[in-house]
């Protein structure tokens, strides 16, 4: 008994001070965001590697699961004679929710993983070492790059998901079963407002942004010098930043009022 509760007692004070480390490590790559000097060559060399290369399996998605719900909505409206409302029901669920949420997720496996694989392996070559030694930030020089760019091309990546599963839905609904388009497009436009679906939306892809961004560039630079300690760094950032874009979009659901 006395050694699970001193288990517990060190995993919370172990979990206690990552967090600080951290609130830490974010606040000195937002510092050096608004500092000079700004390496705009390398974002922009970030951003193509980290949202331009998830284009086509973000775009591939959202056009799946536009078209999943398309299909899965229809069954379920006509049930009720309700057939009619399929725009809106695919609609509300791709900007409220699916939209941000899973290229969040997306993003985390993909360019997430990749980040702090990248970094785990520059830690684990003393490349890092390296740019100390020769008084070069690696958070300013390495990470605040990646999680900058990993932050501009989430909500980016996020409308384009949307768009690809609203054209899914509509290719289902209206093509394959037989919807009338102009009410599919009449009900799609008049169901979704730009305070509570439009701008919540944005909110939530831009947290999750910054979620995936901080996990990602924490764990790569906190991961082991050695193979097995990337290998922890990878998996760890996915299963991590996966987890918090869910409990945060709770959170951000509740507050923002559904």
């Amino acid at each position: 008994m006395l050694a699970l509760i001193r288990h517990t007692g060190w995993r919370t004070v172990s979990n206690v001070f990552e967090l600080g480390g951290i609130a830490v490590f974010g606040g000195r790559m937002v510092y050096q965001t608004f500092s000079p000097p700004w390496r705009l060559r390398r974002l922009v060399d970030e951003i193509y590697t980290t949202g331009v290369l998830s284009l086509a399996i973000v775009l591939l998605s959202g056009a799946v699961v536009g078209s999943v719900l398309g299909l899965q909505g229809y069954i379920t409206l006509v049930r009720f004679g309700a057939e009619q409302s399929l725009g809106s029901v695919v609609g509300l669920s791709l900007v409220r929710e699916f939209g941000p949420v899973l290229t969040a997720l997306l993003v985390a496996g993909r360019a997430g993983s990749a980040v702090a694989a990248e970094i785990g392996a520059m830690v684990a070559t003393e490349q890092l070492d390296g740019l100390r030694m020769m008084s070069v930030d690696p958070v300013d020089f390495v990470a605040q790059p990646k999680a900058l760019a990993l932050l501009i091309s989430m909500p980016l990546l996020s409308a384009l998901f949307i768009v690809f599963g609203l054209a899914g839905g509509y290719v289902v609904g209206v093509g394959l079963l037989g919807i009338d388009g102009g009410t599919y497009i009449t009900n799609l436009e008049t169901s979704i407002t730009f305070r509570d679906e439009v701008v919540g939306s944005v909110l939530k892809s831009v947290v999750f942004g910054a979620l995936v961004a901080l996990i990602s560039t924490w764990r790569g630079f906190t991961s082991a010098p050695n193979s097995a300690g990337v290998s922890r760094a990878t998996t760890g950032a996915v299963v991590q930043a996966s987890v918090a874009t869910l409990v945060f979009d709770y959170i951000i659901t509740a507050l923002w009022g559904g």
